[in-house]
């Protein structure tokens, strides 16, 4: 049986989780009060850095799940969503609306992807 790692580990949760070659990483969001598209990119930016800490990079990324505090961000999102995923490695990927945790965000990622 494979074990499970766990890395940036806390009492609620952990940001990196393995498990026999698949990765999973806690929501990522951006900084609050920053506009829709830069919120993205600091989501995105710290995928690829948790991303490589677990020894796998964007190119390998299985699933995404997108919140969005307004659908009507959607377009925002996807101008540096598409700008960022490499040309034939998009992943499944879902978005919706919810009410994030804090008002001031605006878009959360939840990432799925093969080690």
């Amino acid at each position: 049986m494979s074990d499970i790692t766990r890395h940036h580990t806390g009492q609620r949760m952990s940001q990196i989780v393995s498990y026999n070659g698949t990765v999973w990483l806690a929501g990522q969001v951006g900084n609050k009060g920053d506009s829709v598209a830069d919120q993205t990119r600091t989501c995105l930016e710290k995928v690829e850095t948790l991303l490589a800490e677990a020894g796998t990079d964007k190119t390998r990324i299985l699933q995404c799940t997108i919140w969005l505090a307004d659908m009507a961000d959607f377009d925002e999102m996807n101008a540096v969503w598409d700008a960022w995923v490499p040309e034939g490695h998009a992943p499944a990927r879902a978005c919706g609306e919810a009410r994030l945790a804090h008002p001031e965000l605006k878009v959360e990622l939840l990432i799925t992807a093969a080690g």
